[in-house]
């Protein structure tokens, strides 16, 4: 299988009320670095999984509401507890949206999307299914 991953990152706020979440049931702030990788089994014709350019419009355009946002003041979000497995479903489901709506999925050839937040250099979450 073939994969071209894109990169960005967003600046949030959010408090994760739960007792399991120790400290971090507060309001806290926190920087992910946001990676997406989109799978094909065969290259168009350009020799191209998709064109890193949309890919990245494609994130910076699922990423755009969330960037310097509380998310706990996020309508969508209400009720929710935004981990960052949490984080990665939603962007998963923004970009499989633009993959089908978009030139960026070129048809039914992108078969796969991975959504990775890196909280750190020691730890990250992600989300990876089929389209």
């Amino acid at each position: 299988m073939f994969a071209v991953e894109v990169r960005d990152h967003i600046m949030i706020a959010h408090s994760l009320p739960s007792p399991v979440f120790g400290p971090a049931q507060g309001m806290h702030g926190a920087t992910f670095v946001v990676d997406a990788a989109f799978f094909t089994d065969s290259l168009d014709d350009n020799g191209l999984v998709v064109d890193m350019g949309l890919a990245l419009d494609a994130l910076a355009e699922a990423l755009a509401p969330l960037k310097y946002a509380n998310l706990d003041e996020v309508p969508e979000f209400k009720g929710k507890i935004t981990t960052t497995e949490f984080l990665c479903h939603h962007i998963w489901q923004q970009l499989r949206d633009a993959v089908k709506t978009t030139g960026l999925g070129a048809g039914d050839r992108v078969r796969r999307i991975k959504v990775s937040l890196h909280e750190s250099h020691t730890a990250r979450g992600w989300y990876e299914a089929d389209i």
